[in-house]
């Protein structure tokens, strides 16, 4: 291997598909990105074609491969958006959408499992949270809503193994998806039988498991003709973005978290082994067999923002308003937003949650209440980073990525609501740099994910304020309990089912 390898990484995200190319120094060579609708035909469903995937995947790898020039494509690795499904038939041809994350059809679902004894249980054994977003609710909501269709499926599939299905003829699923789908067991590495009871499903329905670092031995000759590439070139196999996004931000060393923000938001921290905390607050997903992610996702990140822009705001830019924000004072006058508006997922995995505004009252205006929509993301995943170190891990530095840390307000609310140190990077490519490295890592092209992450620059370090670290420890109790007590209000609010015009 020369100097001059690259790896391209491809990163399947849930609204676009990005490739990347990278050299083992961490020299970024190429890039691209194709967006793609998330549809939502009827309340409660959020599902994509997977032909546009494929199409963007395709289009994505030779558009990159052209552009690399005369340097040597030493393999494809593969980043993939968690928790999706999709039912093939018995010749491996799609006959259901991608069913993503986002789709809470399965809340009853995941409530009645959640609830019943052995819940907590298998949230522990398979390490992904009993929640409308994990396959294993959506196989139960499916055997129960639409029987044929669950008769008639031969394979039930994540979007990534139908993908490398298509470009290399090899029919797979990586410990890391597997983790994340709730059918498997992450301390065997093995399919779990009573997960698999509860999905009406045999282990035979679903993809081979292989390691996240497994190469697969090439690419099909259509596939090959398509990109450009040579059909012996390596693929490997991947793992999902939420592991992914902290080897490509350098936060796989213990003690250091990752941290990012977009449309929705997650915290994770990597450690050795796989681990749940008692109250079942967080998830745990591979990366690989000794490296594991553990902490929790949010549904609520700057979309919480973006809807509050749209509904008071829509002429001014956002920036102004977070200018206007950062200009009231730490706690928003005594106002709370839970920014619960696609549900939430961590720390408390309930489907039906709504959001809110608590204690509003005439003398709070706009930058009140942008200032409370971002501290309630922060207060969010505070409440993420509490599960996290109880399930004993020890966190000492956050690493925080995301459009929205353009805005000095957003890194010092989160500092202040961490009571931890926040280091910012560069908005990079996370889970696709993440995907290269790993398969430079496979490929033999640099010794280990730890000296990955040394090629990660920090680019400024923020300290948080005491006195708005102060504040914050007195908020969050009362912010994490208005979730439980307001449950039983949002769910009558769902069965009335009332339309919106």
């Amino acid at each position: 291997m020369t100097a001059r390898d690259v790896v391209i990484g491809v990163d399947m995200g849930t609204t676009a598909t990005k490739v990347v190319a990278y050299r083992p120094d961490g020299a970024l060579i190429a890039k691209w990105q194709r967006g793609y609708p998330l549809e939502e035909p009827q309340p409660g469903h959020a599902e994509q074609d997977p032909q546009l995937i494929l199409a963007a995947v395709l289009a994505g790898v030779a558009a990159v491969a052209a552009e690399i020039g005369h340097d040597r494509v030493a393999g494809l690795s593969f980043s993939t958006a968690l928790h999706s499904l999709m039912a093939l038939d018995a010749d491996l041809h799609p006959i259901t959408p991608v069913i993503t994350w986002a789709d809470t059809r399965a809340t009853a679902q995941a409530e009645r499992i959640r609830a019943a004894t052995g819940g907590l249980a298998l949230h522990r054994r398979t390490g992904t949270p009993v929640h409308p977003m994990s396959p294993l609710t959506k196989l139960a909501w499916i055997r129960e809503q639409d029987p044929d269709l669950h008769a008639r499926a031969s394979r039930w599939v994540g979007i990534k193994d139908w993908v490398q299905l298509r470009l290399t003829g090899s029919l797979v699923t990586d410990h890391s998806v597997a983790s994340a789908s709730g059918l498997m067991d992450i301390h065997r590495l093995e399919w779990d039988a009573e997960a698999l009871e509860i999905a009406g499903i045999t282990a035979d329905q679903l993809p081979v498991l292989v390691r996240t670092t497994d190469v697969l031995p090439g690419l099909t000759i259509e596939t090959a003709a398509v990109t450009g590439l040579a059909a012996s070139t390596p693929v490997v196999v991947g793992a999902g973005d939420g592991p992914l996004a902290n080897l490509g931000v350098g936060a796989v060393r213990p003690g250091v978290a990752a941290c990012s923000i977009g449309t929705s938001g997650a915290l994770r921290v990597a450690v050795d082994r796989p681990a749940v905390d008692p109250a079942g607050g967080v998830f745990c997903y591979a990366l690989t067999e000794d490296r594991w992610v553990i902490g929790g996702a949010i549904n609520n990140g700057g979309v919480a923002l973006e809807w509050l822009r749209g509904e008071i705001g829509s002429d001014t830019p956002t920036a102004l308003l977070l200018d206007e924000a950062a200009r009231t004072p730490v706690g928003a006058g005594g106002l709370l937003m839970l920014p619960h508006l696609l549900g939430e997922r961590a720390p408390r995995w309930a489907g039906g949650a709504r959001g809110a505004y608590i204690g509003l009252t005439r003398s709070h205006h706009r930058g009140h209440l942008v200032r409370a929509a971002v501290e309630g993301v922060a207060m969010q995943l505070a409440l993420v980073l509490g599960a996290m170190r109880g399930a004993g891990f020890d966190i000492h530095e956050i690493r925080a990525t995301g459009g929205v840390m353009q805005h000095p307000l957003w890194p010092t609310t989160l500092a202040g609501a961490f009571a931890t140190p926040l280091a910012l990077l560069d908005d990079g490519e996370g889970s696709g740099f993440g995907a290269a490295l790993l398969g430079m890592k496979a490929l033999g092209l640099i010794d280990s994910l730890d000296a990955a992450a040394d090629l990660v620059e920090v680019r400024t370090r923020l300290d948080p304020d005491p006195a708005s670290s102060q504040t914050y420890a007195a908020l969050i109790p009362l912010f994490g309990g208005l979730a439980d007590t307001l449950a039983p209000a949002n769910r009558v609010l769902r069965d009335l089912n009332l339309p919106l015009a």
